[in-house]
């Protein structure tokens, strides 16, 4: 765990820990935030696949899936998890053929012991294939 995040959690006995830094896209900075601890569970915002701090609006469903996950795991690194984790995801795709892709990878990274998870098919704000937000518990021992 970061030095930084430890701080926080010791200054913080009750309530809500914001995790991460703010986040921009297209070098606007959105009125969220990456990721919230509240007692031993971390809430993360819904992840859509960024390249270069855009919207990353090219690739195959497994390459922003892939994109996607990493970015994931970066956050729950800050928070002190880890990818294991995980005890809920929710997965938003654009299209319905795009599911098999998405779970082929989605499979590679929780391959035991998988998260719960749900999934559904929208149209998105941004042009993107797959947008994954999850859930993790970590008590704070």
């Amino acid at each position: 765990m970061n030095k930084r995040v430890q701080e926080e959690r010791s200054k913080m006995k009750t309530g809500k820990e914001i995790i991460g830094g703010p986040l921009i896209i297209n070098g606007r900075q959105l009125t969220l935030s990456k990721a919230v601890r509240a007692g031993d569970f971390i809430f993360l915002t819904g992840q859509v696949p960024m390249k270069d701090g855009a919207p990353m609006t090219e690739g195959t469903i497994e390459e922003q899936t892939r994109v996607c996950i990493e970015l994931i795991r970066e956050t729950l690194k800050d928070a002190g998890c880890s990818l294991n984790d995980v005890v809920k995801s929710m997965v938003w795709l654009k299209n319905r053929d795009d599911f098999p892709g998405f779970n082929s990878v989605y499979g590679e990274y929780f391959c035991e012991g998988p998260p719960a998870r749900s999934a559904l098919v929208c149209d998105f704000l941004i042009n993107i294939k797959v947008e994954i937000e999850c859930t993790a518990y970590k008590p704070e021992n």
